[in-house]
């Protein structure tokens, strides 16, 4: 059995009172040159969760962005929304322990924290 992703995340669509199905997430890294560097991507899935988004052992120490496609999944519901994207920058100093990241998203907010 593979190990789990250093990185997961959770997006809950607030509006609705339930998980946020089918989001596109990409998650990129900053260079030393102040560049970003997409290193994964995927999709939340029924549950509105990613958690195969990296393989065990490849998570370095650095500054990182999960990037959300909330644009779209809100015009897939024909929902307007505010916000095309949702962007989290975070900061990677032990690359030994997990990072979980959630979205709480609604078509007009959002805010996120670090979970477990």
């Amino acid at each position: 059995m593979p190990a789990a992703s250093p990185i997961t995340t959770h997006v809950l669509d607030t509006s609705q009172g339930r998980p946020a199905a089918g989001v596109e997430v990409q998650l990129a890294r900053r260079s030393p040159d102040n560049r970003w560097e997409v290193v994964a991507s995927g999709a939340t899935d029924a549950d509105g969760r990613i958690t195969n988004l990296l393989p065990s052992g490849s998570l370095t120490p650095g500054v990182y962005c999960l990037t959300f496609a909330t644009g779209a999944y809100f015009h897939r519901q024909g929902v307007a929304t505010f916000y095309p994207t949702v962007a989290v920058e975070f900061q990677i100093v032990s690359p030994a322990e997990h990072y979980h990241v959630p979205l709480l998203l609604s078509p007009f907010g959002y805010t996120t924290y670090r979970g477990s």
